[in-house]
């Protein structure tokens, strides 16, 4: 039985975005990397029941438009993490990771993978994650984002640490690896989403309680 990756290769539009991810591996990569990262922002408003927010009267022109569809322009800075910062460091840090175990298919260089994945790419990519998401919140100096990444890196860490070994096997067994790097984001997007839900509902309800005590 062929792997699903081959089977999902049948389907037209899929076809065409594998064909895009082997000629252009990193636009490609950027590109959906981007468009997830927009979906999470705008999932997250949603399934919190966090309104976008109304522009200032002065604000461009597009910051009305994106309100109007319920769409922050928040949304739109995390849309350029996911291109210009998450996509790229996927990239580089997957690619050396398939890499160091290429040609290895036992047990033990499997395990190794997973631990590598757990002990160095992870973190990483959770040290970029915090501190872009600490700038995009508003955070204005170096102080600011070493506060928010030291309370929320080790949180972080162990839901990355639960889940990145399961997303790994998965990925060794059923895709191939030009696959890999958008599975790896797709992971990160649904923690980021769940997260980010959490946030929203707490921030709200901080609101809440403040209102109610004035």
């Amino acid at each position: 039985m062929p792997p699903p990756s081959s089977r999902l290769s049948s389907i037209p539009l899929l076809h065409t975005y594998f064909a895009q991810l082997a000629e252009h591996p990193l636009r490609t990569k950027a590109l959906t990397s981007g468009t997830l990262c927009f979906l999470q922002e705008v999932l997250g408003c949603y399934l919190s029941g966090v309104p976008a927010g109304q522009p200032a009267e002065d604000a461009p022109l597009y910051s009305h438009l994106l309100a109007r569809a319920n769409v922050s322009t928040r949304a739109i800075k995390v849309a350029l993490y996911g291109f210009l910062v998450s996509a790229p460091l996927g990239h580089v840090l997957v690619g050396e990771l398939q890499r160091a175990f290429a040609g290895k298919t036992g047990p033990a260089a499997k395990l190794g993978q997973i631990f590598a994945s757990n002990l160095i790419v992870s973190p990483i990519q959770t040290f970029f994650y915090l501190v872009s998401f600490s700038i995009i919140s508003g955070s204005k100096s170096w102080k600011d984002v070493k506060k928010d990444l030291m309370g929320a890196f080790l949180p972080v860490m162990k839901v990355m640490w639960v889940s990145t070994p399961p997303a790994i096997l998965f990925a060794q067994n059923f895709l191939a690896p030009e696959l890999w790097s958008p599975f790896f984001h797709l992971v990160l997007v649904v923690i980021g989403t769940y997260y980010n839900i959490q946030l929203k509902k707490l921030r709200q309800s901080k609101e809440k309680d403040g209102d109610e005590k004035q």
